[in-house]
């Protein structure tokens, strides 16, 4: 793909599943400039006054230049027009485990933000899933007799690592050099017959890197350790440590896993909520077979975050996979009346994360919404935006 110096901002959206595409076109101060666009299966060339820019599509995707239809401008966004596309390319989505033989050997956990070395060369005989956090509810309902399950929490062996929706059990043995806990600070509790706060002991459950001190996970007993997805990297003990960007990472993980869980449990309505019980985040996923293409990113405006870094350095005109979502934030009491029915709603599904990274996610997103077309970055009352996969 290549631009010249003065670029037309190109927005293309291909959905592989229907076979169609959204092409945006231009900016809002080009309403009365004169542009010539041209159209063929592999490209993309507008021209206009000031320059000329050419996109070249990734081999996978094909357009149909006689089906366009749809020509209108919008203001701030520009040129709109729908056409027909082929888009060969279907991500695969790959688990920590999915394959046996990785499962059968030697992997370590490192911390995905700087690579310290949190369980070094552990086999692993046994990586199973863990049942539906109300599992324990239907046995009780198809069961005719007591539940045999009931008082028995499911903890993992010496070599097994349960896996959930955002994270991984794991038997830490004694003699593991495992992240120290970190010390939680006390909870205060208001006595209703003296009006005054109370120091109360609070069980310190948090796990934390020693290295960068990023909260890893959290101790489910004395010998059980939940680990979170978006926190641990793993591997084979016998490769290197990849290095991959914190955001990309983190959206990789959460994409992976809505596509997993709506597909699993036709489930498409999420809460995203901190290790505190905190709602941060409500998430609708839209689609998940979206192939996005940008020739020009308006960045200007927007300050450089260390956690964006990667995408801010990516090449502009990179096309990439995504899940495309509908999302509310619910810091600083924002949209509490939602947040509380979305959490009574059986059809919703709350997914836990520390409440760091639940931070990190809903700037990522804000930072996806502000680099779409202004006329795409809301649909209803709700925010548009795409996570990478």
């Amino acid at each position: 793909m290549a631009a010249t110096a003065a670029e037309t901002r190109v927005f293309l959206e291909v959905r592989r599943q229907l076979q169609s595409a959204l092409l945006v076109l231009g900016e809002a101060k080009e309403e009365d400039m004169p542009m010539d666009i041209s159209i063929m299966p592999s490209s993309l060339q507008v021209k206009t006054p000031e320059g000329c820019t050419e996109i070249r599509l990734p081999a996978e995707v094909r357009l149909v230049p006689s089906s366009c239809r749809g020509l209108q401008f919008v203001a701030g966004d520009g040129l709109h027009l729908r056409l027909q596309a082929r888009a060969e390319f279907c991500p695969k989505l790959v688990s920590v485990f999915n394959q046996s033989s990785q499962a059968q050997g030697c992997c370590s956990f490192y911390c995905q933000s700087c690579g310290e070395v949190i369980i070094k060369d552990r086999k692993l005989l046994r990586v199973l899933p863990l049942p539906s956090e109300n599992w324990g509810a239907l046995v009780g309902e198809w069961c005719c007799h007591p539940d045999p399950f009931a008082n028995k929490p499911l903890h993992p062996q010496e070599n097994d690592c349960f896996v959930g929706d955002t994270f991984f059990l794991v038997n830490l043995r004694a003699d593991l050099g495992h992240p120290r806990p970190e010390s939680s600070p006390v909870e205060m509790r208001r006595l209703s017959s003296k009006n005054h706060f109370k120091p109360e002991p609070k069980a310190n459950t948090k796990v934390i890197c020693k290295r960068c001190k990023v909260m890893l996970g959290e101790t489910v007993s004395s010998e059980t350790t939940k680990f979170y997805m978006t926190e641990i990297i793993i591997q084979p003990s016998d490769r290197s440590f990849l290095i991959i960007p914190r955001s990309q990472f983190v959206q990789s993980v959460i994409a992976q896993c809505l596509v997993e869980l709506s597909s699993a449990r036709s489930t498409f309505r999420f809460t995203i909520q901190g290790q505190d019980g905190r709602v941060y985040i409500l998430l609708w996923l839209l689609n998940s077979d979206s192939l996005v293409i940008e020739s020009l990113r308006s960045s200007k405006c927007i300050k450089k975050f260390p956690l964006l870094e990667d995408s801010m350095k990516a090449d502009s005109t990179s096309a990439w996979s995504a899940v495309k979502v509908l999302y509310q934030p619910c810091i600083k009491s924002r949209n509490e009346k939602l947040a509380s029915s979305w959490e009574s709603d059986i059809s919703v599904h709350s997914l836990t994360l520390p409440s760091a990274t639940c931070l990190e996610l809903l700037l990522i997103l804000s930072r996806n919404n502000a680099t779409l077309p202004p006329s795409l970055r809301h649909m209803n009352s709700f925010q548009v935006a795409f996570l990478r996969m």
